[in-house]
């Protein structure tokens, strides 16, 4: 499942590789359970044309800032992904497309390509992804529903324990609420917990 590191390294890539370049084409699937609110030709037709400013990340949704409204904006679900050409995303597992592989992959939702031959994909398999065009992603839920993000705007300890004995909730089930703290999943919040049980221990 993605978690706030995937789509952390998914942003810098997309920033490293597609900001200043121009959409020359995109494609949209016919998918209306992941392209939500919007039809895949309107998809299209907006982006094209459009350059990429920057890559941006709120807790585990993605967007797109281009150089006018509306912006693409990519909620990862359960196995949503962001795929460059020849571009290795991961130390951790393959995320290379290879010149042998089938490109775009059949699960891509939304395949964009940009000047200087640079083309990127975002797939979901399971289908529990979004893919949404907003005229201003930050404004919007899922979006503006996010508390402060776990890596760009960590919480301190005081405001964190003052939260914790308002709640009067498991301290895991706080971690994992997105308006608390937006980033943060199952295996992080499992992470977190079993740094502080073992200095405790210590």
């Amino acid at each position: 499942m993605p978690e706030l590191p995937e789509v952390e390294v998914a942003r810098r890539a997309l920033q490293e590789h597609c900001a200043g370049r121009r959409i020359l084409r995109c494609s949209a699937a016919d998918d209306p359970k992941v392209i939500d609110g919007v039809s895949p030709s309107q998809l299209e037709s907006s982006l094209a044309g459009k350059t990429v400013l920057a890559a941006a990340r709120k807790g585990k949704n993605l967007w797109l800032r281009l150089d006018s409204p509306p912006f693409p904006s990519f909620q990862f679900g359960m196995t949503g992904a962001v795929y460059i050409k020849g571009v290795e995303l991961s130390k951790y597992k393959r995320s290379a497309v290879s010149p042998t592989e089938e490109w775009p992959s059949k699960y891509s939702k939304l395949f964009v390509e940009l000047e200087d031959g640079v083309e990127f994909s975002f797939t979901d398999k399971r289908r529990l992804a979004k893919v949404r065009l907003l005229e201003d992603p930050e404004s919007v839920p899922p979006i503006s529903e996010l508390g402060p993000d776990a890596l760009f705007e960590p919480m301190q300890v005081d405001e964190f324990m003052n939260a914790l004995r308002k709640k009067k909730i498991a301290i895991k089930a706080l971690l994992l609420d997105q308006s608390f703290i937006s980033g943060i999943g199952n295996w992080i919040a499992d992470e977190v917990l079993y740094q502080v049980s073992f200095i405790s221990f210590l």
